[in-house]
């Protein structure tokens, strides 16, 4: 799904925070833009297992101040590389093992923009958006993770 570029000159069209499942055609025709010739997706998963310990699910929370943290990493990424459109959404709340916890988007006039300005915004976001990361393993044990 292409569309014309917005006109008001923001290319970043969607972040949020949300305890609803995210979805890959909302983040892809979030970055869609017909002058873009690469467009870099990133998604993450709940896994089984971290540190050789099995997991039973993920519960992840999200301090109030998140989104806007999120917002000031997504204009860096804008300010930093020919960013044509940029989305971000995280899951919050209990996710079960092969759930979406994340999905993140750019567009860029080349492919190699893409990639690059795509692996700024979620490494920027897991080290820096005040999003934590309960592991429930499957012996009982839990395990806090800071920002993910």
């Amino acid at each position: 799904m292409l569309h014309t570029p917005d006109t008001t000159g923001d290319p970043i069209n969607l972040l949020e925070l949300r305890d609803t499942p995210l979805s890959l055609d909302e983040v892809y025709a979030a970055v869609g833009d017909d002058t873009a010739g690469g467009t870099a997706l990133f998604v993450g998963t709940v896994r089984n297992h971290d540190g050789g310990k099995p997991v039973t699910c993920l519960e992840y929370s999200a301090h109030p101040s998140a989104e806007a943290e999120l917002r000031r990493i997504a204009e860096k990424v804008v300010a930093d590389f020919p960013v044509r459109a940029l989305a971000a959404v995280h899951r919050t709340g209990r996710l079960e093992i092969g759930d979406v916890a994340v999905i993140v988007a750019v567009s860029c006039p080349h492919r190699g923009e893409a990639f690059e300005a795509c692996r700024r915004l979620i490494d920027t976001l897991k080290h820096e958006v005040p999003i934590w990361k309960h592991q429930i393993f499957t012996d009982g044990t839990t395990e806090w993770v800071g920002a993910c």
